[in-house]
């Protein structure tokens, strides 16, 4: 309910939500602010705590380990494996016949896999990789549509102690070759195509184009989704339902766990930089699991009976920590969808959480944006009343569309889990917990044993209410280790503009009682609905296009998606700017890096603002685009 004198007022909202009195008899944090303090007093004790949770083959030596900053080490010298916790453990108990994922795909059709069965397919595609001689340390690549094989896939990955790397399904043939030469991958798995929006996405003819300008890797495997016909490379390439029917599958469940130490590498995860190159988040198996087990336990204050839908693609962090890792871990009946919210008709996601009586609802701002277009009438149709929860992530909510999603689609009875992290941390820094008083738009405060702050250019704390750049102080369990083959990269990009903290690339201020409002990116990385696209990336893909000489690319403000690409490009002393160039520009973009990343808008300019050095100042286009003053501009060439 809404306290009706609100205690504080600050610049973005004045509401301040608190909790029913129900909500928090249940939750399994009744008192987050006296968790946060015993955390506070002793971090290595609240996450060794909370490591006891989970099931290891031998306990670590050391919590952690601060002697080469900033690689940190945590539970050092345990020995773990993810799939211990998230399968193993579970085939033991009662829970063995427990529901762990309900999938619909777009057209309707319905899976439904218990821990069992999950375990089950999980041994036996891990079979299927050990034949093809992947082994610890081995990379592998992931690009397929939201179906249960994906789930599988990076299961059996984990398994056999490989390394897998997920591409989402959404990017196209540049970004894919770009990340499976870096991870030099020896196996790729992907499908013959996926359904979005009523269209066939064909993946597999995606990936043959990549694997024309790479290296290509041992083995690809295809699951046969949409049943199209697609080419099959002989000696290369392998349909993934006649591998799993081959003698070395049938006894699926006879497939050890591989033993992994605490700090072995899980998977790499490519995110946009700021320079051409994405950059490989690498991310352990100890720590992860920790972090990610206890954020989802205590955010969404999961229960046995809890129905859980996360609505984010497993190529995307959240994905790989809300969909497919944490829920496992918990134990919780995991609900996936393989297609778009909107289709065939504005009511998809209603009609699920009403058919298969979906508790905790987990999606972005974009998405809620997106539905709020189409109005009330929508989710008044159907039946929500299975909700208790619903969380928001990708980037900031604003007050508007949170207040729309708690009325509409909560009820005005399920209190909004604002989440706000990235794929470097791996789960969740700050967020509320069902018992906090919530203000709309704010992601509340850290979460028990997160250190954060908002501090200036010296790196001093900053007064209530300014603006400054977000920082976290101290080190975290599912923080990531390194990048990829990057360690220096590693260090400049996280570590170097304030010695001694994790600098995040957001800015934010804290109001006086301690909560964060992230205002946005401080670097040069796009946002668009919620997935990060480098600039240096678009820049790239644009240049390849025969009428491109040059290309900026930033990132404005849309009502819809929270942040929009807007290109300045100029042409070759050949090529004139016309209404068909556009389009045939954005289908190459479109192509290159895949639809998320078309472009909002297109101008041809003869010239572009420019430092004496070269460099671009993408600052000044975004202040020019929005009428703004274009600050110190000393350093522009002209």
């Amino acid at each position: 309910m809404k306290e009706e004198k609100p205690s504080i007022q600050n610049t973005v909202t004045d509401d301040i939500y608190y909790p029913s009195a129900e909500v928090v008899a249940q939750a399994n944090v009744k008192d987050p602010e006296t968790v946060r303090k015993e955390a506070a007093n002793d971090i290595q004790a609240y996450w060794a705590k909370r490591a006891q949770e989970l099931e290891w083959y031998k306990k670590w030596d050391t919590v952690l380990d601060e002697s080469n900053k900033p690689f940190y080490q945590w539970f050092v010298g345990g020995k773990t494996n993810i799939v211990l916790n998230a399968l193993d453990r579970h085939v033991k108990t009662w829970r063995r016949n427990k529901l762990a994922l309900i999938w619909e795909s777009e057209k309707g059709e319905l899976r439904t896999m218990s821990y069992h069965a999950l375990n089950r397919e999980v041994c036996k595609f891990a079979n299927v990789l050990k034949s093809m001689g992947i082994s610890k340390g081995d990379r592998v690549t992931i690009y397929m549509p939201r179906i249960p094989e994906t789930l599988i896939a990076m299961l059996a990955t984990a398994k056999i102690g490989a390394v897998h790397s997920v591409v989402y399904g959404g990017f196209s043939v540049e970004a894919l070759h770009g990340r499976i030469e870096d991870s030099e991958s020896k196996v790729i798995i992907t499908a013959d195509g996926g359904n979005m929006n009523g269209k066939k996405i064909e993946l597999k003819k995606i990936v043959d184009e990549a694997l024309q300008r790479t290296g290509a890797p041992e083995n690809v495997v295809v699951v046969k989704h949409l049943g199209i016909d697609v080419n099959m490379e002989a000696g290369r390439d392998y349909w993934y339902h006649e591998l799993m029917a081959l003698p070395l599958t049938r006894n699926g469940l006879r497939c050890e766990t591989e033993v992994m130490d605490a700090e072995d590498p899980l998977f790499i995860l490519y995110t946009s930089g700021t320079t051409g190159k994405p950059k490989a988040i690498l991310h352990t198996h100890g720590g992860y699991q920790v972090g990610v087990y206890a954020t989802l336990k205590d955010v969404f204050d999961l229960k046995e009976e809890d129905r859980w839908w996360c609505t984010a693609d497993p190529g995307w962090i959240t994905g790989h920590s809300y969909i497919v890792y944490a829920p496992l871990i918990a134990g919780a009946t995991s609900f996936m969808y393989e297609g778009a919210p909107t289709f065939p008709y504005p009511d998809r996601w209603w009609t699920m959480i009403e058919k298969y009586g979906i508790t905790v609802f987990y999606s972005t701002p974009t998405a809620v944006r997106g539905l709020m277009r189409f109005g009330e009438a929508w989710p008044n149709r159907h039946d929500l009343s299975s909700l208790r929860l619903l969380g928001s992530v990708g980037e900031p909510i604003n007050p508007e569309a949170w207040r729309w999603f708690y009325k509409n689609i909560g009820k005005e009875k399920c209190p909004i889990m604002d989440t706000w992290w990235q794929t470097e941390t791996g789960m969740f820094m700050m967020a509320p917990m069902p018992a906090s008083p919530l203000k709309p738009g704010s992601a509340t405060k850290p979460y028990p044993g997160i250190e954060a702050d908002v501090v200036n250019e010296a790196g001093k704390s900053v007064a209530p209410g300014e603006e400054g750049f977000l920082v976290l102080k101290k080190p975290w369990p599912a923080m990531m280790r390194t990048i990829y083959k990057d360690p220096e990269r590693y260090e400049s990009t996280y570590w170097s503009k304030f010695p001694g903290m994790y600098f995040a690339g957001d800015s934010a201020r804290k109001d006086k009682d301690g909560y964060f409002w992230i205002i946005g990116r401080v670097d040069d990385v796009i946002k668009v609905s919620g997935y990060r696209l480098g600039t240096a990336e678009l820049e790239s893909a644009f240049i390849t296009h025969p009428a491109v000489a040059e290309a900026a690319v930033i990132g404005l403000p849309h009502e819809l998606k929270g942040m929009a690409i807007h290109a300045y490009l100029i042409l070759k002393a050949n090529h004139e700017p016309n209404e068909a160039l556009v389009e045939d520009l954005r289908k190459h973009i479109a192509h290159e890096m895949g639809p998320i990343a078309k472009p909002e808008k297109i101008e041809f300019v003869k010239s572009l603002p420019k430092t004496r050095s070269g460099k671009i100042m993408r600052r000044v286009l975004k202040a020019r685009a929005q009428g703004m003053s274009e600050g110190d501009i000393s350093t522009l060439e002209e």
